[in-house]
């Protein structure tokens, strides 16, 4: 529920942007993959359930069961909409998300970007736009523990719980080349800049550069 209240916005902006779409004006409908990058804090965690700082911080060159954090990688899972306004300007917002999770040490994290965006195209052309855009958002790294228990060699069961999340504000920067295969349908690659204050309590940086192809779908006169 919680992550469906934190898309919300972006779904309301995509059916506010319909009964535009017929107005001198044009609607964007995407979805892409790619990646976003950040170093690691070099911390460690520790993996042992029995001791007394599970857990805890601990110093990797002094335990065996100390697990290193890890770097943010991987596969990406993005979607999102805009409406430009005119030829030149309008208005978006994206959401980006590891639809796998990964090891953070001893724990497993999932991680979403979001973000809101002013667009401004300085070239939209009909087989060609480029767009720059510029907005604010939020970044979620979510936590969770798995678990395996077996009731004598019969039954044997994997949990996974969630033991909470880090919630951060951030800026957001992109460029992208939205080439039109047709009339309406188009391929963006896409860099993105994400500034995450307080980033480094998760990762090694508050800079969080990324990538992404997006397919979309245009509506409405360009």
């Amino acid at each position: 529920m919680k992550r469906t209240c934190r898309y919300l916005p972006l779904l309301v902006l995509s059916l506010a942007c319909i009964p535009y779409a017929g107005a001198q004006s044009s609607v964007d409908f995407q979805l892409g993959f790619g990646t976003a990058h950040d170093k690691s804090t070099g911390a460690g965690i520790e993996s042992d359930l029995n001791s007394p700082n599970a857990f805890g911080v601990c110093a990797i060159s002094s335990s065996p069961t100390c697990k290193q954090t890890p770097s943010l990688s991987g596969f990406f899972l993005g979607f999102g909409a805009d409406i430009m306004l005119s030829k030149h300007f309008g208005v978006g917002g994206e959401a980006s998300v590891t639809p796998v999770k990964r090891d953070y040490g001893p724990l497993q994290f999932r991680q979403t970007f979001y973000d809101f965006n002013a667009i401004l195209a300085p070239v939209n052309e009909k087989k060609v736009a480029v767009q720059l855009q510029g907005g604010i958002g939020g970044a979620k790294t979510g936590f969770s523990f798995t678990s395996s228990g077996c009731v004598g060699t019969a039954v044997c069961s994997t949990s996974s719980q969630p033991v909470g999340s880090s919630n951060h504000f951030q800026i957001h920067a992109g460029v992208g080349i939205q080439v039109y295969i047709n009339e309406h349908v188009f391929i963006r690659p896409q860099f993105d800049l994400h500034y995450v204050p307080s980033f480094t309590d998760q990762f090694g940086s508050n800079v969080s550069p990324g990538a992404m192809v997006y397919i979309g779908y245009t509506i409405g006169d360009r």
